[in-house]
């Protein structure tokens, strides 16, 4: 329990009604939450309106609302804020006790290659034999606790929870992927950062954010926001990560491969078995986070993941374990250890033909995976394509567009497409404007579209035409979610002469579309 006038303290509240100072339980931004004495906020979701949910948390045992505005039906006491989403932020950490000053916090936001740069820098951590947390796009992980992640960046409310938890079981450092929505949400609001980074931009959620300088805005925020006690990691290839560099109190260290001009400069890169090789120059002394410095020197460094954005992903990840103070041996061995993120080219599969997963997410992932895909050596390639659903006709117009352009290349005839209707959230239902947009794109391109409104079908018909030295591309976001698991089942089926154990063995340790009770709610409830 905890007194309301504690909590009150936190944040600026412009009036009040029916005011009482009173102890509290809990604080909830979603009524099914709620019990007794609970402080109940009111926050505004996509579809929904919290607010809309205030007489059902009442009725639940809510004694206190933060709203926008009074709500004159109910008589308990009603705290007005102009932002409830900033206020359940300030709330939160208030309420656990501002657990994130007790953490190292690594904070990494970009269009492209989140996930990635998140597992690589927690590999980092880890072989430093530091207690390490990680929240992100595929889970929440720390201490025994694994959770299948419902956001990229979890509500505010429920972060400084999970901070609290690792605070409790003495995790030292936290890397954390940060999702342009959730900087636009306030969900990483009085969250206190040590480290952030922001790898690259593209055009993506455009119509989520309603323009791109919207999208760019939000994602600069992480870097913009950062106070001089924190470090910023910017790329320096990438002109909107770089334009950043005099635009935030942060301490800069900044990177390039084709820049020779930041703290760390790549060269030497030698793909040619598809997983990087190359040498890292620190060309400018480094400040670590304990106040010493980093010398100018070279070392190597080799990946176990393949492709060209590895290196990226990998520069920052280096980056980021030189200023936390991990030494440049541990850096190379953590680095050379991690083999990889699910649904992140994943290959699941490697036989007489072999399947690839991927989370196929916006046009810059695409591009990425494809041209990885145009390096290997293969017979013919299915691509079994998950539309992803309610993200606008721009965003789907623009997957599609980076689809076509690949398709000479691939020399694709065909492409395999699934809607998934049984296997995602409301929230990720594919539209008719955006199976449209999809379906005029393949057929200016000259590509016929197999249609599947269930992806165990659309996946089945991949492997019936699958042959000897074939690659199935198993590619959607939210919609190729349980792919792995159904593909895999639907083989050891077709070919019982398989070791069932063997083929399933990347299943063991998945996160991703293995729970199927994933339906959610919304957000505001």
């Amino acid at each position: 329990m905890i007194q309301l006038s504690t909590l009150l303290d936190a944040i600026e509240v412009k009036e009040s009604k029916n005011h009482q100072d009173q102890k509290i339980s809990e604080v909830a931004y979603h009524s099914e939450a709620v019990k007794k004495d609970t402080l109940f906020v009111c926050i505004r979701g996509y579809k929904t309106d919290g607010h809309q949910f205030a007489p059902q948390a009442v009725e639940s045992g809510a004694s206190a609302l933060i709203v926008e505005e009074f709500l004159p039906e109910l008589s308990v006491a009603q705290y007005v804020v102009e932002d409830t989403r900033q206020a359940l932020a300030a709330l939160g950490d208030q309420y656990y006790g501002h657990p994130s000053k007790e953490l190292n916090v690594i904070g990494i936001t970009a269009t492209n290659g989140k996930t990635s740069t998140s597992f690589m820098t927690n590999a980092i951590l880890e072989e430093n034999q530091w207690r390490t947390g990680l929240m992100g796009t595929v889970m929440v992980k720390f201490g025994d606790t694994l959770i299948p992640s419902v956001l990229t960046t979890p509500e505010s409310l429920d972060l400084h929870a999970y901070f609290a938890q690792m605070r409790d079981q003495q995790i030292s450092h936290v890397t954390m992927e940060v999702s342009s929505s959730a900087l636009d949400l306030k969900r990483v609001g009085n969250v206190d950062f040590n480290i952030v980074a922001l790898n690259n931009i593209s055009r993506e959620h455009i119509d989520l954010h309603g323009s791109f300088e919207e999208y760019y805005n939000a994602k600069a925020s992480l870097i913009r926001e950062a106070t001089e006690d924190e470090f910023a990691v910017l790329n320096l290839d990438d002109e909107y990560s770089a334009s950043l560099v005099n635009e935030t109190k942060a301490a800069t260290v900044t990177y390039g491969i084709d820049s020779e001009e930041g703290h760390l400069h790549c060269t030497d890169i030698d793909l040619s078995t598809g997983r990087g090789n190359f040498t890292v120059e620190i060309k400018r002394p480094i400040k670590t986070v304990e106040g010493q410095t980093i010398e100018p020197t070279s070392f190597d460094v080799s990946l176990s993941v393949a492709g060209y954005h590895s290196v990226y992903n990998a520069m920052t990840a280096i980056a980021i374990g030189l200023i936390s103070g991990v030494s440049i041996s541990t850096i190379q061995t953590g680095i050379k250890n991690f083999k990889g993120v699910e649904r992140r080219f994943q290959f699941i599969y490697e036989d007489d033909f072999k399947i690839v997963d991927d989370h196929f997410a916006n046009a810059g992932n695409i591009d990425v995976t494809l041209e990885t895909l145009t390096k290997m050596d293969y017979n013919n390639l299915h691509l079994v394509y998950a539309i992803r659903g309610s993200r606008g006709v721009t965003t789907n117009l623009e997957n599609a567009e980076a689809l076509a352009k690949w398709i000479p290349e691939l020399g694709l005839k065909k492409v395999i497409v699934s809607l998934s209707e049984s296997h995602v959230t409301e929230k990720d239902i594919v539209t008719p404007e955006e199976l449209d947009a999809f379906n005029k794109t393949m057929e200016k391109a000259g590509v016929e579209v197999e249609l599947h409104h269930e992806m165990p079908d659309a996946l089945q018909s991949s492997l019936n035409q699958a042959e000897e030295n074939d690659v199935i591309v198993i590619g959607g976001a939210q919609g190729m979610d349980f792919g792995a698991k159904y593909i895999l089942n639907q083989l050891v089926e077709m070919k019982p002469e398989l070791d069932a154990k063997e083929v399933l063995a990347p299943l063991e340790e998945r996160v991703a579309g293995i729970d199927e009770s994933f339906l959610n709610k919304d957000d505001a409830k």
